[in-house]
């Protein structure tokens, strides 16, 4: 079948996420035959740099060699087995590897399918700790201002974009909102840790007053994806963890977009020296492969759930939960961040492509260039509502994945990436920028 073939299908059975479906009229979909590395193909024969991961999901590239292997490889012993009653090689081993990459700190893993999943368990987990601690008032939550965690009920409710929240609000449960330390919102002339410390005393005046209903604090650590590319100092993370512990609060880590190096460390909190009681992943815990998301947690949270009383059992299941494909996948990406040093690699590959990106910091549209790990983003002076995907699809002309967030382009590729892609990716984004009306 043709490209056109492929487009038509798509449209007439397809309901696509995130979409308003009729702009398809206007900006057509892209038909994807094929990847290899960080590159995609479509049936027209063109390509495109996925500078996005593929919605920040793939690390190690398009069809790597390595990953299929072992998903092959797994392929042929065992599928998938429910994980309620049975268990398998590959989870046991993949929460081994996790619960050791946080030193032992969270040595109990909870699976399932995405990331939005992840936090659903995380805020039910953390609510039904409280209750079998015989403090059933602590059911509320506190999330940043600006903040994502997902698109699922709970999860949603925690979230602070209107877009997706305002169609739903009669859904949702009551939550609260504290400042987010994006350092673009400090004031002049004020540092990036001290726009944290004060967005830390706003939490803290908060807990004062809320904390005897308030369960958990959620936090996408360093960086606020869907914001905007919101970056803060790690100091908000250190005194958010001090205030937890004194109001007795619950932090959770939605490290679902910004763990597995994404940041520079394998989990971002890492670069605040502290510990969240859950840690929530998913996207690149699979290398981009496979559905599947994971929640860590404390031996102190699990032993409150472990009572001969089912009801005092953590009431929450997913079919695929563990899925034995999904975990080969994971296991075979950690084994390339250890044997490739993909950490060590990763810093010297951020430190290039920064040096690279000085002219777009340069550029005169271009306000707050910043860059965490393997993550950069620049804000676009524009007064096109339509800048978003209008940048797109300009950028697909030039054969890059782009998708900008508002009047934010940021740049999340895949580990992979080499230095002839880095300066193509830099340099087309220049010439996108240029031609800017």
């Amino acid at each position: 079948m043709d490209h056109r073939g492929y487009l038509e299908r798509s449209l007439a059975a397809v309901w696509h996420p995130c979409t308003q479906m009729k702009q398809h009229q206007v900006f057509p979909l892209v038909p994807v035959a094929r990847g290899a590395g960080v590159w995609l193909y479509g049936f027209d024969g063109r390509r495109y740099l996925d500078a996005i991961s593929s919605w920040w999901v793939n690390l190690f590239g398009h069809a790597n060699p390595r990953i299929n292997a072992a998903v092959g490889a797994q392929l042929d012993r065992l599928e998938h087995v429910m994980l309620a009653g049975f268990t398998h090689e590959p989870v046991i081993e993949l929460s081994e590897r996790l619960a050791a990459l946080t030193g032992q700190r969270l040595g109990h893993c909870f699976y399932a399918s995405d990331g939005a999943a992840a936090v659903e368990i995380a805020l039910k987990m953390s609510v039904h700790y409280w209750r079998n601690a015989g403090r059933p008032a602590k059911r509320r939550f506190v999330s940043l201002a600006h903040g994502y965690h997902g698109e699922t009920l709970g999860a949603l409710a925690v979230t602070d974009v209107a877009l997706f929240r305002d169609a739903y609000a009669p859904l949702l449960f009551d939550g609260a909102t504290v400042a987010s330390p994006d350092w673009r919102r400090a004031a002049a002339g004020e540092t990036a840790a001290d726009y944290a410390a004060r967005c830390a005393r706003a939490l803290e005046a908060h807990l004062a007053l809320h904390h005897q209903d308030t369960a958990a604090l959620i936090v996408e650590p360093l960086v606020q994806c869907a914001a905007g590319m919101a970056m803060h100092h790690p100091e908000y993370l250190r005194r958010a963890r001090a205030l937890c512990d004194r109001y007795e609060v619950h932090w959770i880590a939605d490290e679902i977009a910004v763990g597995c190096g994404r940041t520079g460390t394998f989990f971002a909190h890492e670069q605040a020296g502290v510990s969240p009681d859950f840690l929530c992943l998913s996207k690149g815990l699979s290398g981009g492969y496979l559905p599947l998301s994971a929640v860590l947690t404390t031996a102190g949270v699990y032993q409150a759930f472990y009572d001969d009383e089912p009801a005092r059992g953590f009431l929450h299941s997913h079919s695929y939960s563990g899925n034995t494909l999904a975990c080969s996948a994971a296991l075979a990406s950690l084994a390339i961040f250890e044997q490739d040093r993909v950490l060590e690699a990763n810093r010297a590959k951020a430190a290039r492509l920064t040096a690279r990106a000085q002219a777009i910091a340069r550029h005169p549209r271009v306000r707050h260039f910043r860059h965490t790990g393997m993550i950069w983003a620049f804000d676009v002076d524009t007064a096109d509502p339509a800048f978003a995907p209008r940048f797109f699809a300009a950028a697909l002309e030039r054969e890059l994945l782009l998708r900008p967030l508002g009047q934010t382009v940021y740049f999340m590729p895949p580990y992979v990436i080499g230095d002839d892609d880095a300066d193509l990716l830099v340099e087309r984004s220049l010439a996108l920028l240029d031609a800017l009306d």
